[in-house]
């Protein structure tokens, strides 16, 4: 089984921590490196997950990310759009994809799900998808 990430890079330092713990997830769960794909920023990870699972080359896709709040309600809507995409994506095409977009209050929050341990949010969308291949799969 082969994986993608799709990785939203408005935050580089935190698109790089959020890469490195997806890779590290997927390498322990022994189905070797994903391929990594670059957009912009989070809600453009939907459009990216559509066309890595329209590939059929990819069991599954970790969409990463992050949007911390800023002093608008733009991070509302960026939030609940990049959501509702990724969840479109994987019931439409069967394909899973991951949300594993920080959404945080702040940089101190980010870096706390991003650091490894227990809440890394990058290693929690491989194991997602890394599982839910294997469910597929197992069903088939």
């Amino acid at each position: 089984m082969k994986f993608a990430i799709t990785v939203g890079r408005f935050y580089e330092d935190l698109a790089t921590r959020l890469i490195a713990g997806a890779q590290s997830a997927f390498a322990e769960a022994g189905v070797g490196e994903a391929d990594v794909f670059d957009v912009p920023g989070a809600f453009e990870l939907p459009l990216a997950a559509s066309y890595l699972a329209a590939t059929g080359r990819y069991a599954g896709v970790a969409c990463l990310g992050a949007v911390i709040r800023g002093e608008t309600d733009h991070y509302d809507y960026v939030c609940a759009e990049t959501a509702r995409g990724i969840m479109d994506v994987q019931l439409r095409t069967g394909v899973p994809c991951a949300f594993g977009v920080l959404t945080v209050e702040n940089m101190d929050q980010a870096l706390a799900r991003t650091g490894g341990g227990k809440r890394d949010q990058g290693a929690h969308a491989a194991e997602a998808v890394v599982t839910l291949a294997r469910m597929k799969r197992s069903l088939a």
